[in-house]
C-alpha cells in the first residue's frame, strides 16, 4: 500500500509531507510525493529552484531509508494526485489545507474538494501547526 501526498513548498506542503512521512512508517508503505507545478514554471531560475527544493525533501527520506519517488504533475495539482493515486493504488492520499477565516470555512478550496470527492481511497488533511 501506498501513501500519496501532495508537496508545495508552503507551510501546507510542508507539513502534509510530515505527516506523509509518518503515515507511511507506520503503514510500512513506499511515499510518493506528488510536486506539481502549480504556477506553470518554466524560466531556468524557477526549474532549478523547484529541483533544489525537491533535493532538500528527499535527502532526509533517503538518509532515514524511506522508500520513496517523487512524481512530477502536469500542474493541476487534484487531477495528479488523484491520477498518482489510482496508477498506484494508493491506501491514503495527504493534503495540506490554509487556514480559512470563519467565512471561508463554509467553502473548501476547490483543489481539496476535488480530491476528497474523486480520490479512489481515504485522505488525510492537515493544517501547519500554529507558531
Amino acid at each position: 500500500m501506498t501513501v500519496v501526498v501532495g508537496y508545495l513548498s508552503t507551510p501546507e506542503g510542508r507539513e502534509a509531507l510530515g505527516t506523509a512521512v509518518d503515515e507511511a512508517i507506520s503503514r510500512r508503505s513506499e511515499l510518493l510525493v506528488v510536486v506539481s507545478d502549480k504556477d506553470g514554471r518554466s524560466l531556468p531560475e524557477q526549474v532549478e529552484e523547484r529541483l533544489a527544493d525537491i533535493a532538500r525533501i528527499t535527502a532526509p527520506l533517503d538518509e532515514a531509508g524511506i522508500p520513496h519517488q517523487v512524481v512530477t504533475g502536469t500542474g493541476e495539482v487534484a487531477e495528479d494526485l488523484v491520477a498518482t493515486a489510482e496508477t498506484h493504488g494508493a491506501g491514503l492520499i495527504v493534503i495540506g489545507l490554509r487556514r480559512r477565516s470563519p467565512v471561508g470555512k463554509l467553502i473548501l478550496g476547490s483543489n481539496a474538494q476535488r480530491i476528497l470527492l474523486d480520490a479512489p481511497c481515504p485522505v488525510l488533511a492537515v493544517k501547519p501547526h500554529r507558531p
